[in-house]
């Protein structure tokens, strides 16, 4: 076998492969002689039908299948003994592709790039520091009651906070227009559920009461026919509902599972909760800006059938989180094709970092991430014995404790600042970036 490499490109090689006629017929022989031993004509016995005839009915066919596996076989063999490491499926075009010749076609592929990952001195890293305080927890306790709000009739005029179940009809320039109009519909106000405008016109209304309100669309409003014209609505009030918060009782405690210990024991499990929160999201944030920093300070190219492939896969996800009738080849390859870069970039370099640092999955921390993960359960042995006899969930959680090794060996090297903050701002999640 004869091979020859160009590199069209940093990442590109176009490989030449030449493979000796006698090695082809070797190949188109093994299979005739396969097809003797099974073939059925008339006139002969199975297995016994002469390879003069075998030759003339199959060899075309035998010859096909074996130059395409010779192809993909002396594909691996080349790239192996070239010490190549090809980032995917090879475009193979022949070059001689005739009868009692040699065998030579062009492979042109992509392969990984390498280099050496550094750069952990420059990476800057604002570590977080908070604790759960007493007025957390407090505070926490108000949101829960909220969300759990119940609403009673109430006889008075509608106040901010009040639901209230009403008809309207909305116009613009008298003639009514799509969407406008709906019966029963049950609004909070100051939900900010409607247009600006909308909710505050209805507050101080009384049930039974029609008014005529006129707010105005945003000028960004989605339906463009819309966008910065004032509408008129009639909307009928039916009735109002004050909300009412819960107590903070046996029965309360119960919707969260908590059956024992009154309300210090709710605090408490509350209190547990709020700070596995908290950890997990200051941990998070260390690592978006560990790999922000890895990112950064190791631009490397890489191959575009890695990133169409992870596109492909993007588009998958998000069918699958949005549902409808698309299919994932109907969405532009374009929107994901940022978002996959980055991934493929990532992955490369920190797999780089587990193989320059030796770093492999300690088991400790393994079991204490799924301890972890098991105590937001109420039969927390359970989940950890499920874990530990599902080899796909295990490798999943040492892939993710392989990657915390990672951002523990760059911290080591990094340019670490702590700063103490709230609660609230540790577990405030970062806004995206606004476009220019």
């Amino acid at each position: 076998m004869q091979v020859s490499v160009e590199s069209t490109s940093a990442l590109e090689r176009r490989m030449t492969v030449g493979v000796s006629v006698e090695r082809i017929e070797t190949e188109v022989n093994k299979r005739l002689q396969q097809t003797a031993r099974r073939a059925k004509v008339p006139g002969f016995r199975p297995g016994k039908v002469p390879m003069s005839v075998i030759r003339q009915r199959y060899e075309d066919a035998a010859r096909q299948e074996a130059l395409g596996d010779l192809i993909q076989s002396t594909f691996y063999e080349a790239v192996v003994e070239q010490k190549l490491n090809p980032a995917g499926a090879p475009a193979v075009e022949p070059k001689s592709f005739e009868k009692g010749k040699d065998l030579e076609y062009v492979a042109t592929f992509e392969v990984f790039p390498e280099f050496t990952v550094g750069g952990f001195e420059a990476i800057a890293i604002e570590r977080l520091q908070a604790d759960v305080a007493d007025a957390d927890v407090d505070n926490m306790l108000e949101i829960l009651r909220k969300q759990n709000t119940r609403f009673e009739a109430a006889e008075r005029a509608a106040e901010n906070g009040d639901q209230l179940n009403i008809d309207f009809v909305g116009k613009i320039d008298g003639e009514t227009f799509a969407g406008g109009s709906a019966k029963g519909t049950q609004l909070v106000l100051g939900s900010g559920r409607m247009i600006p405008g909308f909710e505050d016109a209805l507050v101080g209304a009384k049930a039974g009461e029609e008014r005529v309100i006129n707010p105005t669309f945003p000028a960004d409003y989605q339906n463009l026919d819309l966008a910065g014209k004032t509408a008129e609505f009639t909307v009928t009030i039916n009735s109002i509902a004050a909300p009412q918060l819960p107590e903070l009782n046996d029965d309360f405690f119960a919707l969260f599972g908590v059956k024992e210990g009154g309300l210090d024991g709710f605090r408490a499990e509350v209190r547990k909760n709020m700070e596995r929160e908290l950890r997990q999201a200051i941990k998070s944030k260390i690592k978006n800006q560990v790999m922000d920093g890895l990112l950064a300070a190791n631009p490397i190219e890489v191959p575009k059938a890695l990133i169409s492939n992870e596109v492909d896969r993007l588009r998958v996800q998000a069918v699958q989180q949005f549902g409808g009738n698309l299919k994932p080849d109907q969405l532009p390859a374009e929107l994901f094709e940022e978002q996959a870069k980055r991934r493929v970039v990532l992955g490369l370099v920190v797999a780089e970092v587990v193989k320059q640092c030796e770093l492999k999955p300690d088991d400790a921390r393994v079991r204490e991430m799924i301890q972890e993960m098991a105590s937001a359960y109420q039969e927390p042995e359970q989940v950890v014995a499920w874990y530990y006899k599902n080899d796909q969930q295990m490798n999943e959680v040492r892939s993710v404790v392989l990657e915390e090794q990672v951002v523990d060996t760059v911290l080591q090297k990094a340019n670490v600042t702590d700063k103490a903050v709230s609660y609230e701002e540790a577990v405030k999640p970062v806004e995206a970036p606004q476009a220019a």
